[in-house]
C-alpha cells in the first residue's frame, strides 16, 4: 500500500472510530461500529446511515466518508447515528437484517424502516434533504416550531 493510501486509511480511522455506547452520541460526532448497534435500541431513537463496504479500503466507502466527514453536525440535527460496516466476516445484525453486496448506503428512519439504499456514494445535502422529506422528520420540525418559522 503506498503511503498516501496508508495515510488516508489511517485518517479515516481515527475520525470514524471511537468507543462507546451506540446509545449516546459520541463528542465528537463520528461512526459507530455495527457491532456494537442494536436496532431494537435505535427504535424511535435514531435515524441510521450505514455504510457498508467488504474493505475499509474499498473506494467506494472511502469517498462516501469523505463525503459525510464535513456533514456530520448536519446529520446530527436529524437524530442520524453513523454506522459503518467494513467487515462481511462479521455477521452484524444490521449486515443480517440488510443483506447488501460491496458497497452499500442504507438510510433507516427511526421506526426501523429502510427509507432509501443506494449502490454508489451519495452526496450528503441530498442525504439530509431526503431524510427532511421523511413523514418522522416532517413532525418533528413542526413540533420544534409549531409556527413554522
Amino acid at each position: 500500500m503506498n503511503t498516501v493510501l496508508k495515510s488516508i486509511v489511517i485518517a479515516l480511522a481515527g475520525g470514524f472510530a471511537f468507543a462507546g455506547s451506540a446509545q449516546t452520541l459520541p463528542q465528537p460526532y463520528g461512526a459507530v461500529p455495527a457491532s456494537s448497534v442494536v436496532l431494537a435500541d435505535e427504535l424511535y431513537v435514531h435515524r441510521l446511515v450505514v455504510v457498508f463496504s467488504d474493505s475499509p479500503l474499498e473506494t467506494s466507502f472511502m469517498r462516501q466518508m469523505e463525503i459525510l466527514q464535513p456533514h456530520l453536525l448536519d446529520l446530527q440535527a436529524r437524530d442520524v447515528l453513523l454506522v459503518t460496516d467494513t467487515d462481511p466476516q462479521a455477521g452484524s445484525e444490521l449486515r443480517k437484517t440488510l443483506h447488501p453486496r460491496g458497497f452499500s448506503l442504507v438510510i433507516m428512519d427511526k421506526d426501523g424502516s429502510v427509507a432509501i439504499r443506494k449502490p454508489l456514494p451519495w452526496d450528503a445535502r441530498e442525504i439530509s434533504r431526503s431524510i427532511d422529506k421523511f413523514p418522522s422528520r416532517l413532525a418533528e420540525v413542526l413540533e420544534r416550531n409549531p409556527a413554522g418559522r
